[in-house]
Parts: C-alpha cells; structure tokens; sequence
C-alpha cells in the first residue's frame, strides 16, 4: 500500500517538485519538455537528478493500469492527467521520496476550456529581486509543491465572482502568469506574445511548445514584457497549461475581453496542432 511519512519534507514543509502531465489518447503529451522542466526544478531546489528513464516506464505503467481499471480500450480513452512528485524526502533519512498519479481531469477545468474565466489583477505579494539585489535562494521558476500562496489568491478571486488571479510586479505593474499558467497575448497579423521570462515567471511547456509550433506556422512570437493595457488592447488573451490547454479570459478586473469566434476557433486548433 502507497504511503507518504508524517516527516516527510513535503508533507511538513511543502519542499519538493511537482510536474503536471496531460494523457490524450493513452500517451503523455509533451514529455520532453516536462522531463526537462522537471529536472531543471530539481537543480534549482538543490535536489538529486530525478532521471528520465524510470519516470517514463513508470508513467506509462500507471496510465495502462488507470485506463484498464476504467475499462476503456484503445481509441476510447478520455483525457486523463498525470503529476510526478519529488520531495526532499523524511526528516530521519534525507533520502528523497518520489511518487506519480494518474487521475481524471476536473469538470471544471474542461467546462472552461469552452467558456473561459472572469480573472483578476493582483500583486503576488512579493516581488523578486533582479541584479544587484537578487535573492540567489528565492527561486520562483521552479515547480515548487509550496503552492499555498496560489490557493490563496484564487479563493479570493473565486469570493469576489471571479475564476483566476493574473500576477503583476508590484514594482513596475509587469505582468507575470496566473496562478497555476502562462499567459499569451493574441495581436493582429499573427502576432503572439507572453511575458518575458525571469526568476518570478515559471517557464511554461505549454507555452513553449504553442510558440514553436506557431513559428513554423508563420506567426510572430515574442516573450516581451506586458502591462495590464497590453491585455486590454489585445485581439484575445488566454492562460496555457498542460491541463487546461487553453482558457480564453473573458474578464479582466470586471471588465471584457474582446475575442471573435473565428480568432478564438483559431487560436483554439493551433493549441490542438501544437499538442499533438
């Protein structure tokens, strides 16, 4: 039987990795980028190399095992997603401890996937310092399991009528990432844009994996820095991840945002392309 230690790193403390994984059709989507990210997490958090090998044996072990415990066969299977965890490990031993699930996807996240979220605008709460002031220890970009900050802000959203909280930089009002995914700014003549990178942003795969595909479509991509007024102005904007794939944001700070069905039916069919 899976168990996890009462001393356990990530039970006390909340000190691990986390990587979140879409299944379509039985297979993990973008695996490269994940296992990268994945590891990149690890460095940054001074954990051991999580390896590559035994984490993909054993996330297709556990999807074969999920999909036959549902009774769907091939060509019959629904969404499902996957999240490998590593922590720093027990207390009384230090060696880390590593499990993975395979669980279904929420209703709700696929009941956005169709209409879209009312978000809101908020400071993080802290911003991280660049250059000469940097904090070498206080690293953001990794997928850390210390999401308590994130929980919070969307129960606040979710008390005042809204579904996601959109981070900007308290310092200079730069816009960051939503809690839980990036953001991409949709502009006339084929034009995408996400904030530009930094120790306060996460790298998102499916992100990367939307521009790269879009390039070799003939958009223009770009990671530049954005301001509220840059969502404001745009064509569409929409916060990307592995689960949710792409959330069109109907709201922001109470009020719409522009879309056309047929720019939205677009962006929509380059997500499916690029994750594919």
């Amino acid at each position: 039987m899976a168990h996890v230690f009462w001393d356990d790193a990530g039970v006390t403390r909340g000190d691990g990795i986390f990587e979140t994984l879409l299944i379509r059709s039985g297979e993990p989507m973008n695996l490269d980028k994940h296992v990268a990210r994945f590891r990149r997490s690890a460095e940054a958090l001074d954990l051991p190399d999580p390896g590559v090998d035994h984490w993909i044996r054993a996330t297709r072990q556990a999807v074969e095992d999920y999909y036959r415990e549902r009774g769907e066969a091939e060509g019959e299977r629904s969404e499902a997603k996957c999240v490998w965890t590593m922590t720093r490990g027990r207390e009384s031993t230090g060696v880390p401890t590593a499990w993975l699930t395979v669980r279904p996807i929420d209703e709700t996240i696929v009941r956005q996937r169709e209409t879209g979220v009312k978000a809101l605008s908020s400071p993080r709460g802290y911003t991280i310092a660049h250059g000469e002031n940097e904090v070498p220890w206080l690293n953001v970009g990794a997928k850390s399991l210390n999401y308590t900050a994130s929980m919070a802000a969307l129960r606040w959203a979710k008390s005042r009528g809204a579904d996601e909280v959109i981070y900007v930089d308290s310092a200079d009002g730069r816009v960051l990432e939503a809690t839980t995914s990036s953001v991409i700014v949709v502009r006339k003549d084929k034009k995408l844009r996400t904030p530009a990178p930094g120790p306060d942003i996460v790298a998102g795969t499916t992100q990367r994996a939307i521009f790269e595909h879009a390039d070799a479509l003939g958009y223009r991509c770009k990671a530049k820095d954005l301001y509220l007024e840059d969502l404001f102005a745009a064509e569409s904007v929409w916060l990307v991840s592995a689960v949710r794939q792409a959330v069109r944001v109907t709201e922001l700070d109470g009020r719409p945002l522009a879309a056309t069905p047929e720019g939205e039916r677009e962006f929509r069919a380059l997500v499916c392309a690029a994750l594919d």
